[in-house]
């Protein structure tokens, strides 16, 4: 007679946050747990024994009574994921989770990102580690973690042989550890990720990994981005970097790349065959030495993204790279944005933006356009061109007049699939909608996708406010314009 009573209040738990019952996977991520609802999720346990998931991240009050919860994990011993990403935990946690992670064998992912309180105390959470483990997949971004914390984890990695996912990144103080860690990625051959963003990485570290890269021949991913230090690192590498032929995500953005780290790269990245994803952003030594990396991008026609947005590209780089995009036949995302040289020059694109019947994404912001390169856009529009795009960012281009404009605003129509467009201005300049305002509401009319609309810093007229309002109100369309206001 018990059960039916308990099972009813576990309804009513669930219901309360905005849940509903799952054998399986009880996902209570941000759902603003307190204390008395962590005795009320402890007390479910016993009716969910097929129980593989359970995330209850991003709530804040997890912290500090995880011993709650770990006191009853057997219960649930079929677990093979556990998220507590940003639950605030605090030292005492740690050892309850350690225990925890006893009595749950089959685990294979394990999530402690943001939570500062780990960081110290790793080999407290991770002892049961040591004696193997069938984890693929182990997040640790953002937990404060010590030099010691990461040799701990060079010395565990051997132990974990089914690891696929590893992300380390934003824990700077583990640079001084990282030739441990390094030693022991040589043991995990599986890996798939390695995500080293934001580490403080310095040239030493990078000769470490290099040496790691021809043990690990199953790498999908590699994110080595904002480790600001990295200058010259690639320069004096060995190259190893070239044997992960399988990889398909590489992340150099904001990394000091210099003159001779580009030098390097051009010989190392047409030879990365498989590569899908390579973002090189916020690189500016890239402007005037990248031509021959850039040129060769066309080696690389699996390329469905590139991301080279403020490496202050001079004109003979932007040519070799608007060269090479036209061989590019999968490319989805190309950000351009902050190179200065684009303006003018968006012509030099015209065969890419012909031929990319998969582009989704154009970024453009900041890159000086003039009218001509919207022109230039409207006449695609209107020839059946870049029917694909979803996201179009032509923000803080303030040099194009009122005509141009409303040659744009009159095409984009043609654009069905767009669901975000964005013209702002820069913060420091604010102007009047100009007649083109009443061409961009009936191109809306045609858009069935579209749901955002960057117009900060433009300044609508009274008329035009009564316009945006009709709009609103005979089109009932969740549309959201982000103008400069009303005069």
């Amino acid at each position: 007679m018990e059960e039916r009573p308990r099972s009813e209040k576990n309804e009513q738990f669930l219901q309360k946050l905005g849940k509903k019952a799952d054998n399986k996977c009880l996902n209570l991520n941000n759902t603003g747990l307190t204390t008395a609802d962590m005795r009320e999720l402890v007390a479910l346990l016993p009716f969910l024994p097929d129980l593989e998931e359970l995330d209850i991240s991003w709530n804040d009050f997890v912290g500090g009574s995880l011993h709650l919860i770990s006191q009853q994990m057997h219960l649930v011993s079929k677990l093979k994921v556990l998220k507590l990403g940003s639950c605030r935990l605090t030292p005492d946690d740690a050892g309850a989770l350690g225990e925890a992670l006893k009595a749950i064998p089959e685990l294979e992912e394990l999530n402690l990102s943001w939570n500062r309180k780990v960081g110290g105390n790793l080999p407290l959470i991770l002892q049961k580690f040591q004696d193997g483990s069938m984890i693929q997949t182990l997040e640790l971004v953002d937990c404060a973690l010590t030099s010691e914390d990461g040799t701990f984890i060079g010395q565990l990695l051997p132990m974990l042989q089914n690891l696929e996912v590893l992300d380390l990144s934003i824990n700077r103080n583990i640079s001084d550890s990282l030739n441990s860690i390094a030693q022991g990625l040589k043991n995990t051959s599986n890996l798939r990720v390695l995500n080293l963003h934001s580490c403080g990485l310095s040239q030493d570290n990078i000769k470490a990994l290099d040496a790691a890269f021809v043990y690990l021949g199953h790498l999908r991913q590699l994110d080595l981005s904002c480790n600001k230090d990295l200058g010259g690192a690639f320069e004096n590498s060995s190259a190893q970097l070239a044997t992960l032929r399988h990889l398909q995500v590489l992340d150099l953005h904001q990394c000091s790349l210099t003159v001779e780290d580009v030098a390097s790269l051009t010989q190392i990245i047409p030879l990365l065959s498989n590569l899908q994803e390579l973002d090189l952003s916020a690189n500016k030594k890239m402007g005037s030495s990248s031509e021959h990396l850039l040129s060769r991008l066309r080696f690389l026609p699996a390329l469905k993204s590139v991301l080279i947005h403020n490496c202050a590209l001079a004109n003979e780089t932007f040519t070799a790279l608007a060269e090479a995009s036209v061989h590019l036949p999968a490319l989805e995302i190309f950000d351009l944005s902050w190179n200065k040289c684009v303006g003018g020059n968006l012509k030099l694109l015209l065969e890419t933006l012909k031929l990319s019947t998969s582009l989704k994404v154009l970024r453009l912001s900041s890159c000086s356009l003039v009218t001509e390169d919207v022109t230039l856009f409207a006449s695609l529009f209107q020839t059946g061109h870049l029917v694909k795009l979803h996201t179009l960012d032509l923000s803080y281009n303030d040099s194009i007049c009122e005509t141009g404009w409303a040659t744009f605003c009159q095409n984009v129509q043609f654009l069905r699939e767009l669901t975000e467009l964005d013209i702002s201005l820069r913060p420091s300049n604010y102007q009047d909608c100009g007649e083109w305002f009443g061409h961009l509401l009936h191109a809306v009319t045609k858009l069935p996708e579209i749901t955002e609309i960057g117009m900060k810093r433009w300044v609508l007229s009274t008329s035009q406010e009564e316009e945006l309002e009709c709009f609103n109100q005979d089109h009932k369309r969740n549309v959201h314009f982000d103008h400069g206001g009303f005069q």
